[in-house]
């Protein structure tokens, strides 16, 4: 069985949408997959009719932007209640720090001499949920001022760069007991990518997270190379964390990240079921099944 837990559709910054999305993985030969849109779970109705008509599986979750320690820690929930009020909340906390992000972005852009506006930014996430800087890429690409998103975001808009805005993300430690409480689990995403921005996340700080209710760790995906995922892996087993693997599928809207290019092996994806049984059951909170491929 080919498990890809980490992927992203047009309801985010992905450019399929959730049934696209399905169709892909299908073509790709992926048999689950988990749809992870950044800070929203509004694809997961499309998503359960696409599993289900294309026979494969889907574990419903959500990419939670989060900030430890002053710095960016991307948080993977997965089948959590999206009815459970404060995460609900904190979410849209989230959405509002995105929305005042882009129209902050596209005013120093301006100032850069890049004549972009925010109903560009707006055109291109169409019925995006959550709008963010891969939006901002876009409309860079359609005005002809970069190639793609990747020299949009190496030239302006990522970490560092001239036209990089913080925004408002919620404590990693209170948002992985958020989302216990809400009958999820809780897997850190590719916790030394992103220029090593998170790399202070070594092995006391995951034994702290673990306690605080943490389940596991992206160790396999393309932001690490195999070093990392080596050192990573040891970390996981020595704290007895789940170890996933996944592509971060983005459509046509992220480079040498396709479908199955990192997959979580059978008895891992188990594992991450069972612990959240455990944790739904501890929380008392209706939580959303898994859709298991035909």
């Amino acid at each position: 069985m080919r498990i890809d837990l980490h992927t992203h559709s047009r309801v985010s910054d992905g450019t399929d949408t959730p049934s696209e999305l399905f169709e892909a993985a299908r073509l790709a030969g992926v048999d689950v997959v988990g749809l992870t849109d950044h800070d929203t779970t509004d694809g997961w109705d499309e998503a359960y009719q696409a599993a289900e008509t294309l026979g494969l599986g889907l574990v419903p979750g959500m990419e939670l932007s989060t900030q430890h320690q002053g710095h960016s820690v991307h948080l993977l929930a997965y089948l959590h209640d999206p009815t459970y009020q404060p995460l609900c909340e904190e979410i849209d906390r989230i959405l509002e720090g995105r929305d005042g992000r882009v129209e902050r972005m596209v005013s120093v852009l301006s100032g850069l001499g890049l004549p972009i506006t925010v109903e560009d930014v707006l055109a291109e996430s169409a019925d995006a949920v959550s709008t963010g800087r891969p939006h901002v890429a876009d409309a860079l690409v359609r005005r002809g001022l970069v190639l793609d998103r990747d020299e949009a975001f190496s030239r302006f808009l990522a970490w560092g760069r001239p036209a990089y805005v913080e925004r408002y993300a919620p404590d990693l430690v209170s948002t992985i007991a958020m989302v216990s409480a809400a009958g999820g689990v809780t897997v850190i995403a590719h916790p030394w990518g992103r220029s090593g921005v998170s790399r202070r996340l070594d092995e006391s700080a995951f034994a702290y997270l673990k306690a605080q209710g943490l389940s596991g760790i992206e160790v396999d995906h393309q932001d690490h190379d195999p070093a990392m995922r080596v050192q990573l892996e040891a970390i996981a087993h020595n704290l007895d964390l789940v170890v996933t693997g996944s592509s971060d599928y983005h459509g046509r809207g992220k480079k040498d990240h396709e479908l199955g290019v990192n997959l979580t092996a059978p008895e891992q994806f188990e594992a991450l079921l069972e612990r959240a049984k455990a944790v739904a059951a501890a929380s008392g909170r209706v939580t959303p099944t898994v859709v298991m491929p035909r």
